[in-house]
C-alpha cells in the first residue's frame, strides 16, 4: 500500500467541493490557459457554448462510474464521484488510463473540477460522449501540476471522462474527486426528463383492485370490434395471484405481468381471445398481445384464437392452449415465443403458426404451415404429407424487452442474445435491467421534436398507449437504445416523412409498436441502417420484435417501402407488414405500397415473418447469407388485371424474391396464398423466385389458391405443380433446388 500526505490531500479535496461557481484562476496555473481547448458541438450541430450561468451543483455526484482499471478494490471508479474527500479512484500503473461518469442524460457541460491525489496526470484530456462510445475532446491539458484545478469546457454529453496520457509518477492516476457542472440558465431548451408516470391508458392492477373483472370487461366492450379505432390500452398486473377472472382481449389491448418471471403473476382463470364479434371467424383478430404471465385455465384450456400481429410471449399455461375460435371457424395466425404450455396445443382450424424457443406438452394437428424452432415437445418434421417443419434450435434469438417491478420501482429488462436456443429463457433471465428514469416515457400529445431531443440526451423511449402523429422522422442514433411500446402504441408519419430511422449501430431494440402510414407517401416507414451500412454487429445485433406496419385500413395510407434493413446481422423477430385488404381507404392506388420488406444488409435473420398484399414484391432480399424461418403471405386481393403485375415477361411479383446477385440464402416453412378477387382469371407465375445456385436453399414451401380465386402456375421459379383450380389445397415443394 502506498503512503501519501493524507492531510494535505483532504484539504485539497475539501477545497474542491467548496469551489465557487465563478471561474477559478487555479486552472490556468495547473494546465493550459482557459482560452484554449476545443469547442464541441451539440447533437443539433450548433455550437453549445458556455452558458451565462454555470451551475454550482455537481451533476456527477453519486452517478454510475467506470474506469479503464483500478489499482485495487479499495479505489473504485465510483470513489471519484461520491463527494467524499477521503476516498479516491486510482488506476493501474500504465498509460493511458481513464475514469468516466454517466450523467444519466445529455447535458450542456460548462466546467469540470478535479482534485488530484499525489499521483496526478501531467497530460490528460477531458472528453464527452452522447453514447459512451464516440468521444469528443472538450479540453486538452499539458504541463499540469496536480492539486485542485477547475477547467471551463464547452460542449454536451451524457458521459464525461478524464483521459490520462502522461503520468507524473511511476504510480497510476489518482483522483479524490471529479465535479461536473452544467448550464443552469441561458437560452437552451431544458432537458427532457426520464421516468415519471405511465400515462392515462396504462391500467395497473393488483389482486386487491376493486371490480377488477369489470375493468377488463369495460375495455373489452369498447375494443372487441374496434378494428380501426384510436383506443389503445395496456393492462399491467402486479405480481400476485388473481382468482376467477377472465380477461378478454380486444383490439389494441395488451396484458402483461409485472414480475421478473411469468410465474410471479398467477392467473387462476383465463386470458381469452375469441371471434364472437365476427360471427366465429378469427381471421381478423389482429393487434393485441399477452406477455409474462402464468395462466391456470378455468376449464383446462385457454383460448387464444388470433390472426396476425397478436404475439403470445413469455407465458406459462398450466393446462392446454386452444388456438381456434369457439365453433372452430376460420383462423389465420400466429406466433408463440419463450412460453411453456404444460398441456397440449390445439391449433385446429389455424392455417399457419410459428412457435419459437418454448416447450409444449403436445401438438394436436396442423392445417397448412406449422413451424417450430427450439421447441421442446414439438412434432417431428413432416411437410411432404403434413404441415410440420421443425428445427431443434433457433440459430439466434433475443427475447423482447419488457417492463417489470423491482420492489416498487419500474424497470425494463433487456434479455441477452442466445445462440442455438431451445426452450424458454426464464427463470435464468440472462440480460440486464434499465431503470425507468433512463427512458423518456412518451405520452399522447408528445411531439417528434421532443422525442428526438430525448434520444439525443441518451434516453431510451417507452411509448405509452396512444396514436402519435409525427411531423419529422424519429432518429435513433445511439447504440443499445431501447424503443418499447405499450398497448400497440401507433406512430403516424405526416406530410410524407419517414416514421423512424435507426443508425448503423450495435444493439438497438425496437419492440411493441405499430407504424400506420400517413396520407402523403413516405419513402420508407422504418429504416434500419443508412444505405451502404457495412459494420459487423454479430456480437450485438439490432432486433425488431412485434413491430407492425399498416398501409390503409384506418384511412388512405401511402408508402413506397414499409421496412428497409441496411444494417448487417439484424434479427427480425415477429413482424406483420400489411397493406390493407379491407377497412377504409383501400384500393389498388389508394393505399399503394410497392414493397413490404427490403433487406440489403448481410447475415439478417427473420423468425416469424408475415408480409401481405403489397403492389410489387412483398419481400425483396438483396443481402448475403440471409435466413428466414417461417413466412406467411397473401398476394394483393385487388390486382385489377394481369397486365398490372406483369414485369420482365413474368405475370405477378413473387411474394418472396431473392435477388439474382445473391449467392447464399436459406429459408424454412414458407407459404404464399392468392385470392385475386378483382380478377379471378389471373394466373401468377410463382410464389417464390430465387437464383439457382448451390448456396440458395429453400425448405418446405407451398402456394395455395384460396377458393379458386386466381391461381399459381408454380411454387418456386418454374418448379412445383400449379394450384388445383378450385380447391384450397396446397401445392408444395419440400426442397429447392
Amino acid at each position: 500500500m502506498r503512503l501519501r500526505s493524507f492531510g494535505v490531500a483532504l484539504a485539497a479535496a475539501a477545497a474542491l467541493i467548496a469551489l465557487p461557481a465563478t471561474r477559478s484562476p487555479v486552472a490556468a496555473a495547473a494546465g493550459t490557459p482557459l482560452s484554449q481547448g476545443r469547442t464541441a458541438t451539440s447533437p443539433s450541430g450548433q455550437s453549445a457554448g458556455v452558458a451565462a450561468a454555470c451551475g454550482t451543483g455537481n451533476a456527477a455526484l453519486g452517478k454510475p462510474a467506470s474506469a479503464s482499471s483500478t489499482e485495487n478494490a479499495g479505489t473504485p471508479a465510483s470513489a471519484a464521484f461520491d463527494g467524499d474527500p477521503g476516498t479516491r479512484w486510482s488506476s493501474a500503473f500504465s498509460d493511458p488510463q481513464w475514469v468516466q461518469v454517466d450523467l444519466g442524460s445529455v447535458q450542456n457541460l460548462c466546467k469540470v473540477d478535479l482534485a488530484w491525489e499525489t499521483a496526478y496526470a501531467k497530460e490528460f484530456q477531458i472528453q464527452a460522449s452522447a453514447n459512451g462510445q464516440s468521444w469528443t475532446t472538450l479540453r486538452s491539458v499539458t504541463g499540469a501540476t496536480g492539486g485542485t484545478a477547475s477547467y471551463d469546457v464547452s460542449g454536451s454529453g451524457r458521459y464525461l471522462r478524464v483521459y490520462g496520457t502522461v503520468r507524473s509518477t511511476g504510480y497510476g492516476y489518482s483522483l479524490w474527486e471529479v465535479a461536473v457542472h452544467t448550464e443552469s440558465s441561458g437560452g437552451g431548451t431544458p432537458p427532457v426528463q426520464g421516468g415519471g408516470d405511465l400515462g392515462p391508458n396504462v391500467i395497473v392492477v393488483d389482486p386487491s383492485t376493486p371490480n377488477l373483472q369489470q375493468r377488463f370487461d369495460q375495455v373489452f366492450a369498447q375494443q372487441e370490434s374496434n378494428q380501426f379505432g384510436a383506443g389503445r390500452y395496456q393492462f399491467l398486473l402486479k405480481p400476485g395471484t388473481y382468482n376467477g377472472i377472465n380477461a378478454q382481449i380486444g383490439f389494441y389491448t395488451s396484458i402483461s405481468g409485472l414480475g421478473l418471471n411469468p410465474d410471479d403473476t398467477q392467473i387462476n382463470g383465463d386470458i381469452t381471445v375469441d371471434a364472437g364479434w365476427f360471427n366465429g371467424n378469427a381471421t381478423q383478430n389482429f393487434w393485441r398481445s399477452a406477455e409474462n404471465l402464468a395462466i391456470r385455465p378455468s376449464h383446462g384450456d385457454d383460448r387464444w384464437a388470433v390472426a396476425q400481429a397478436a404475439p403470445f410471449r413469455r407465458i406459462h399455461v398450466q393446462g392446454g392452449l386452444n388456438l381456434a375460435p369457439n365453433g372452430y371457424g376460420w383462423a389465420s395466425g400466429g406466433y408463440i415465443a419463450d412460453s411453456k404450455i404444460d398441456g397440449t396445443v390445439g391449433p385446429y382450424s389455424q392455417q399457419q403458426w410459428y412457435t419459437r424457443d418454448s416447450s409444449v406438452g403436445g401438438w394436436t394437428n396442423g392445417v397448412w404451415n406449422m413451424t417450430f424452432t427450439g421447441v421442446q415437445g414439438a412434432p417431428a418434421t413432416d411437410f411432404a404429407t403434413g404441415s410440420y417443419t421443425t428445427l431443434d434450435t433457433t440459430p439466434i434469438s433475443r427475447e423482447k424487452p419488457f417492463l417489470y417491478l423491482d420492489g416498487s420501482t419500474y424497470k425494463v429488462f433487456v434479455p441477452a442474445k442466445r445462440t442455438n436456443a431451445r426452450g424458454v429463457s426464464w427463470p435464468a433471465n440472462a440480460g440486464s435491467s434499465l431503470p425507468l428514469d433512463q427512458f423518456y416515457v412518451v405520452k399522447p400529445g408528445a411531439t417528434a421534436a421532443t422525442i428526438n431531443q430525448a434520444l439525443s440526451q441518451g434516453l431510451n423511449l417507452l411509448f405509452t398507449p396512444g396514436v402519435y402523429h409525427l411531423d419529422r422522422t424519429i432518429d435513433v442514433t445511439r447504440a443499445n437504445t431501447v424503443v418499447l411500446g405499450l398497448g400497440l402504441a401507433t406512430l403516424v408519419p405526416d406530410n410524407g416523412v419517414d416514421a423512424m430511422h435507426v443508425a448503423d449501430v450495435d444493439g438497438v431494440r425496437l419492440a411493441g409498436f405499430l407504424i400506420d402510414a400517413g396520407t402523403v407517401n413516405s419513402d420508407t416507414l422504418l429504416r434500419v441502417g443508412q444505405p451502404g451500412s457495412s459494420a459487423d454487429h454479430s456480437a450485438n445485433p439490432t432486433t425488431v420484435q412485434d413491430v407492425f406496419v399498416r398501409i390503409g385500413g384506418a384511412g388512405p395510407g401511402l408508402a413506397t417501402n414499409s421496412v428497409v434493413v441496411n444494417s448487417n446481422n439484424v434479427v427480425i423477430d415477429h413482424t406483420w407488414l400489411w397493406r390493407a385488404d379491407h377497412g377504409s381507404g383501400v384500393g389498388w392506388n389508394t393505399n399503394r405500397a410497392d414493397y413490404g420488406l427490403r433487406v440489403n444488409g448481410n447475415d439478417v435473420l427473420a423468425t416469424g415473418l408475415f408480409v401481405e398484399h403489397y403492389n410489387k414484391y412483398d419481400v425483396y432480399w438483396n443481402g448475403e447469407r440471409g435466413r428466414t424461418i417461417f413466412f406467411q403471405n397473401e398476394k394483393a386481393y385487388d390486382v385489377p388485371n394481369a397486365a398490372a403485375i406483369t414485369h420482365d415477361g413474368i405475370v405477378g411479383y413473387a411474394a418472396y424474391k431473392v435477388a439474382d446477385t445473391v449467392n447464399t440464402h436459406e429459408a424454412w416453412g414458407l407459404g404464399s396464398y392468392c385470392n385475386f378477387t378483382a380478377d379471378p382469371t389471373i394466373v401468377q407465375a410463382h410464389g417464390f423466385q430465387v437464383p439457382v445456385k448451390s448456396g440458395i436453399k429453400l425448405h418446405d414451401i407451398l402456394v395455395i389458391s384460396l377458393g379458386g380465386q386466381g391461381q399459381y402456375a408454380h411454387v418456386v421459379n418454374n418448379t412445383g405443380a400449379p394450384t388445383s383450380g378450385t380447391s384450397t389445397v396446397p401445392s408444395k415443394v419440400v426442397q429447392f433446388p
